[in-house]
């Protein structure tokens, strides 16, 4: 009898993944509807005007940004996320017999970062005024 797969024992398995499913579904419209019958409504032309900190707006809110603004965002969000996956593997394999094919991957990204980073500072993408 250890061959036999005992089905209800797998579909019970699956009732909190269901439950979550339902109410992950069923949440966001409640939410909305909740939201929208609950929060104050004001009919006034001010509440479509720009906030700019109590003051009145001056000027076009469509002005041109330096593109260097944007290569630092994306420097920023490359090593950011650089150290969401490097604090995680740092944590986790500390101590538990990390294995070399592990540390060569790690290091090879690593290795992908630190070229990328070289590469922004030899092109002088990093210096706020050329």
């Amino acid at each position: 009898m250890s061959g036999i797969i005992d089905i209800s024992n797998i579909a019970n398995s699956y009732i909190p993944v269901a439950i979550i499913l339902i109410v992950a579904i069923i949440m966001p419209p409640v939410m909305m509807f909740l939201v929208k019958m609950l929060s104050p409504r004001s009919k006034s032309l001010a509440k479509y005007t720009t906030y700019e900190a109590g003051s009145l707006p001056k000027g076009d809110a469509r002005i041109q940004y330096n593109v260097q603004y944007y290569l630092y965002a994306i420097a920023f969000v490359v090593f950011d996320v650089a150290l969401l996956f490097l604090y995680p593997w740092a944590t986790i394999f500390m101590g538990h017999g990390i294995t070399w094919i592990l540390t060569i991957k790690m290091a090879v990204f690593v290795f992908i970062l630190l070229f990328g980073y070289v590469y922004l500072v030899k092109k002088e993408d990093l210096k706020w005024t050329k």
